[in-house]
Order: C-alpha cells, then structure tokens, then sequence
C-alpha cells in the first residue's frame, strides 16, 4: 500500500466516523426525555405568542449563529405562510461590544435580557458547556424580570443546569458541533410544532 492510499484510507474511515457520531448525536432526540423536552418546549412557544408575548434568544459563537437561525424561522417563516412571530437574537455587535467595553462580556446579555425583555417573555439560552457566565447573567436578569426561561444544554448542563423552567442536556458527545447539531435538529422541530399547534393544522388543547 502507497503513502498515498493509506492517507485515503484514513481520511475514508475518518469521514465515516464523523458521520456516526453525527447519527448519534441526531439519535439523541430519540431519548424518552428528549421527546418530553420537545413537546414541552412547543407547547411553551405557542403560550407565549397566544399572550402576544416574544421570545429572546442567546448563546455564544456557533450557539449565537443557531440563536439567529432560531430567531428568524419564528419572525420570518419556517414550512407555514403566516404571520411574523417576535423573536430577537441577541446579537447585536454595536450592544454586545459596547456593553462588553464598558461593563464587561460577562453583562453582554443580560442587558439585552434587561433592554427588550418584559415579565412573561421567554428566554431561550443555547451552551453546549452551561458555564458561560454571560448566559448565566442573562437567566438571572431574566428570572429579575420574570419571564420564562430554556436552556439548550450540554456536557452534564454546567452552572446552567437546574437553573431554567425547561432544559435539554445533551450528553455524551466530547465536541461542541455534535451537541450544537443536536440543539438544532431540536430546535426546528420544535417550530415546525409550533406553527402547527398556533396555526390550527393541530387541534390541542393547551395548558
């Protein structure tokens, strides 16, 4: 065998690899708690744009690049045509520098928590760590304000577990992408639910 096939090899049974633990981490919906999560968290959406509220939504790096993807399928649309739903990512480069020069990064969200949030809103936190104190603040802030409160989760939860109204943890998996993928495929199903369920393609009766 050339150098060249072996490195060929290595890189096939990389890719393979790669792809099962990525089949894993989408079979982690699978889990009886994982489904429970996802009713519950739809069904939590839906109460909340029933009492005309709006949901904000934080994370850090990749988790903020799936806050916005997650922010937009609610006010712009998903599968449905119907009306924009509020959703608000908490991304703004000119509040996050500004807050993280002025009072630090560990305040970049929950003074946004605190800017656009009101009592009865729901928060949404996506970690695949649960340690950033930035989006710890940010759950305090809201509690403070008293909205309702998610957390996306990995990696046992973190400082972060606990602490929310609902949470998903996504355990098992050393990287962050795979949980990341995970929080995902979680994320659009639980909108597909939701327009479902408010937009009347369901019939069920909510708490």
């Amino acid at each position: 065998m050339t150098q060249e096939t072996a490195l060929l090899e290595d890189l096939r049974w990389g890719i393979q690899q790669s792809v099962e633990q990525a089949c894993l981490a989408s079979a982690f919906l699978r889990k009886t708690e994982s489904l429970a999560f996802l009713e519950a968290f739809s069904r939590a959406m839906v109460a909340i744009y029933r009492e005309d509220k709006k949901i904000l939504v934080a994370g850090n790096g990749g988790s903020l690049c799936d806050a916005m993807h997650f922010a937009e399928e609610l006010s712009g649309q998903f599968r449905t045509k119907r009306k924009a739903l509020s959703a608000i990512a908490l991304g703004d480069p000119g509040h996050l520098t500004c807050v993280a020069n002025d009072m630090g990064f560990s305040e970049v969200f929950a003074r946004g928590v605190e800017a656009h949030g009101r009592r009865g809103d729901l928060l949404v936190v996506l970690t695949t760590s649960g340690r950033s104190l930035n989006l710890i603040r940010a759950v305090e802030e809201a509690k403070r304000q008293e909205m309702r409160t998610v957390a996306f989760l990995g990696k046992g939860g973190g400082g972060l577990k606990g602490q929310c109204d609902l949470e998903w943890i996504v355990d098992g998996f050393i990287h962050s992408d795979r949980i990341q993928e995970a929080h995902m495929t979680a994320i659009h199903i639980a909108i597909e639910f939701l327009e479902k369920l408010l937009f009347h393609e369901l019939e069920v009766s909510l708490p």
